[in-house]
């Protein structure tokens, strides 16, 4: 009985595709070659090694959460930004939640200046890795240096057997003001389509996801690029009802996106296709009161120590095989 109840409404053969920007998953050790000093015991933050165990149980937690209200398993994978390097990456796979569900990962140092990578988690019972490599994206401030920014992850393999390549992105950010930074994520933008053109040239009909924190919403030139090149944004329908993945000024965003190639719709024997897409939100991810009720619980605001979760809800769509 109590495994029927516990089972009810779960999609057969329903696998979670899930993104989540990990808010600053820094150790509390300091790297002299990056600008991660804040989140040191000796830093303004006073990050600590308490504080850091906390964030990883939390994340794991809610990793293992998403998407299975209506599939069997936790996320096939899981794209993931913010995150230092390959320690923490490890320590958050091998976290109490996690553990069990037995997660490996792909991920290589970037450039960013933070020293915050991107990576991509995947749960090796549904998703065989083949293959990984990372694409930078040359970016030049107004002073002709160079704007050191994250680099794109491509990772390629196969879910239940079916070849997926798998693109993840954290974009540059509006932090210098939303129209001056504009054409940096256009420059990243169109470095995303060179690198779909060209897996492409060795297989016209790749099945391709692109994820990650864009710092854009659906509607942005940056993303319309892309989407216009045979692609297909769920994440467009959620903001036009009002969901959203971060606030900023009280205003809803949904910078979190999955986006993937139209014949994600081809309904074919051993093909999986495109079910659906939310927004991770439960209560617990939410900030309970204040003025910033219903807001992403995060681990700080400011310097002042909040012990939440990310300033992000991660994001998810649900494939089913036939």
């Amino acid at each position: 009985m109590f495994s029927f109840f516990k089972n009810k409404g779960k999609i057969k053969d329903a696998y979670t595709i899930a993104f989540y920007n990990l808010e600053n998953l820094f150790d509390t050790l300091n790297d002299p070659k990056t600008l991660d000093d804040d989140f040191t015991p000796k830093g303004k933050k006073h990050w600590n090694n308490k504080r850091y165990r906390k964030k990883i149980r939390k994340l794991g937690s809610v990793i293992s959460q998403i998407g299975t209200e209506k599939s069997f398993y936790t996320p096939a994978i899981i794209g993931v930004v913010e995150v230092e390097n390959k320690q923490v990456l490890d320590d958050l796979v091998n976290s109490k939640s996690l553990q069990k569900h037995q997660y490996s990962f792909a991920h290589f140092n970037s450039p960013d200046e933070r020293g915050i990578d991107v990576a991509l988690l995947y749960k090796k019972e549904l998703f065989e890795f083949l293959n990984a490599e990372t694409h930078s994206v040359f970016l030049e401030e107004e002073n002709g240096k160079r704007d050191y920014t994250r680099d794109i992850l491509h990772v390629k393999g196969k879910l239940n057997g079916e070849l997926l390549h798998v693109l993840v992105n954290h974009w540059p950010s509006r932090r210098s003001g939303e129209d001056l930074t504009e054409t940096k994520r256009m420059q990243t933008s169109n470095k995303v389509l060179s690198i779909v053109e060209k897996i492409k040239e060795v297989n016209s009909e790749a099945k391709i996801i692109i994820m990650g924190d864009f710092n854009d919403d659906p509607k942005s030139k940056s993303i319309q690029n892309i989407v216009k090149e045979d692609f297909y944004n769920p994440m467009q329908r959620l903001i036009d009802t009002g969901n959203g993945t971060l606030s900023y000024k009280h205003k809803w965003h949904i910078f979190d996106q999955i986006i993937f190639s139209t014949n994600f719709f081809n309904k074919k024997e051993g093909a999986h296709f495109f079910k659906y897409a939310e927004v991770f939100d439960p209560y617990f991810l939410k900030e309970w009161n204040g003025k910033y009720k219903g807001n992403p619980f995060r681990t700080y605001s400011g310097k002042k120590y909040l012990g939440g979760f990310s300033d992000h809800f991660p994001v998810y769509v649900y494939l089913k095989n036939l």
